[in-house]
């Protein structure tokens, strides 16, 4: 709840109130607890009241029940019997400003980006690379740039790589040594990302990152990436939200310390992201984390224990919730050390021999102060969800999809639209407009004339850069990208909204 100005998360058994003071909110913050320990209650609260502060919100939905945030919950017996022991007033079950979004298209806005856009180096950390065959990928990257060929999917990365491994000879002195082993690598690690659906990711029209900063009504937008199915390629999750990560921070001009973040970002199953990673690469993230919050951008990590995160991020998170823990091996127990000795001792108890005997929706909780210092630590009682816990029907989902401004930004996209990758803004054909109008005022019946959109050419050219190796090279690279570009089209949600609403 957000009360005096204040990120209400929990209180104590002494009626002391824990809060997120907004100007400190941006100083980052981790959740950490077992499987079943309330961390996602936890997430939940700081969202609702985040959004309450007017201050959007990122999180991706992994279990699929929070996407209930766009709907007002109920008091049950359980819930009213934790505000009586809280004496929690002002408390009013009410529903959120949500959009949805989906790498896949299925059950959000199809969230897209350009295989240019996302760049070598996470490029790189989705397929799994190693440093030499990393290198090589960012050769492919800057002749794409150099001869101008286009980089949107994963058809166009393919017919560069293939490029660049015909005629390597030409490019190992001006970008270094470029070998078939690491080019044939990172074929098949593009065969298998294929396999994952990825390919549905990568393409146009790709993601305006200012969407996430929307404010309805005074209330910050909550912007839920559904995951559950995302979940299922750990390795693509994890990438893909660093993706977005790495989005936020370079196009967010600097802000300088603010009275409440620009937005706040949660890392849900933090610990896929930190998994075997390089210290090269970690350097960069670290970088990003303790910059962006002068972007006005607040992160906030979401695993099982503290030490799922490395200590040079784990340094710069100074609001912290710690649920409980379980200690039954010499592991476990240095886990648990470890994780007390992240907080200022509190008198009134040990705070190790606490964590284990937390209950479900308990945690221990240290937020910053004033003055940026970490409080003592205190034992506190996590408040209730004002919306709805759980998930809900395709039925309420496809509604709430279908009444956003943003169907025809991302969703009604004709073949044509994503395989040229023109980079030009989207322009949806009036049919389309108008479909997806009836579709969100529900008037639409099964028996009524459909106006279809007009089928598009099929591309059949296209044109690229003549290069000193001769014209009927790169000609025959461009023709792959038109070859390959042809068959990467998905349904998209417009197929989903059809099924959901019946329509033929």
């Amino acid at each position: 709840m957000y009360i005096n100005n204040h990120i209400l998360v929990g209180k104590t058994a002494e009626e002391k109130e824990l809060f997120i003071l907004p100007e400190m909110a941006n100083r980052h913050g981790l959740i950490t607890g077992a499987s079943g320990s309330g961390k996602t209650i936890t997430l939940k609260v700081m969202a609702e009241s985040f959004s309450e502060a007017g201050v959007p919100v990122f999180l991706a939905d992994v279990k699929g029940d929070l996407a209930g945030t766009a709907f007002a919950g109920e008091i049950s017996e359980k819930i009213q019997q934790r505000l009586d022991g809280l004496k929690l007033d002002g408390f009013n079950p009410q529903a959120f400003p949500v959009r949805f979004w989906d790498l896949y298209g299925e059950k959000g806005h199809h969230l897209r980006a350009t295989i240019q856009s996302v760049g070598a180096d996470i490029l790189s950390i989705i397929l799994g690379l190693s440093e030499a065959q990393e290198g090589n990928l960012a050769v492919a990257f800057a002749v794409a740039k150099d001869e101008e060929l286009p980089l949107n999917t994963i058809a166009d990365l393919r017919a560069v790589l293939e490029f660049v491994a015909e005629n390597r000879a030409d490019y190992n002195t001006k970008y270094g040594q470029i070998t078939p082993q690491s080019i044939g690598a990172i074929q098949r690690a593009l065969l298998q990302l294929q396999n994952q659906g990825a390919d549905k990711f990568f393409g146009q029209p790709m993601l305006d990152i200012n969407d996430f900063f929307q404010i309805k009504d005074g209330r910050g937008e909550i912007n839920i990436l559904d995951s559950v199915k995302l979940f299922n390629s750990p390795d693509l999750y994890a990438a893909f939200l660093l993706w977005i990560l790495n989005e936020l921070f370079s196009k967010s001009p600097e802000v300088g310390d603010q009275a409440k973040p620009k937005l706040v970002f949660f890392f849900d199953e933090a610990h896929l992201l930190f998994n075997n990673m390089p210290s090269y690469r970690l350097k960069r993230i670290t970088q990003i984390v303790k910059l962006i919050r002068s972007r006005g951008i607040g992160l906030y990590f979401i695993s099982q224990a503290p030490t799922d995160i490395p200590d040079e991020i784990l340094a710069q998170l100074g609001n912290r919730v710690q649920h409980a823990l379980r200690a039954y091996t010499p592991a476990e127990q240095k886990t648990v050390k470890a994780a007390a000795d992240a907080f200022r001792t509190n008198s009134a108890f040990n705070t190790e021999q606490a964590i284990m005997e937390l209950g479900t929706g308990e945690a221990l909780i240290s937020f910053q102060n004033e003055n940026g210092a970490p409080e003592i630590v205190e034992k506190a009682t996590i408040l209730p969800p004002q919306s709805r816990m759980g998930v809900i029907t395709d039925d309420e989902r496809a509604h709430i999809v279908a009444a956003s401004p943003y169907v025809t930004k991302y969703d009604a996209v004709s073949p044509s639209q994503i395989t040229t990758a023109t980079g030009k803004p989207f322009d949806p054909s009036a049919a389309q407009a108008e479909a997806l109008a009836k579709y969100s005022t529900g008037v639409m019946k099964k028996d009524e004339p459909k106006s279809e959109p007009k089928a598009e050419k099929p591309i059949t050219k296209t044109t690229t850069k003549t290069t000193r190796r001769g014209k009927s090279t790169v000609e025959k690279a461009g023709e792959r990208f038109v070859t390959n570009a042809a068959g990467s089209v998905g349904r998209g949600f417009g197929g989903f909204l059809k099924k959901i609403f019946k329509i033929k």
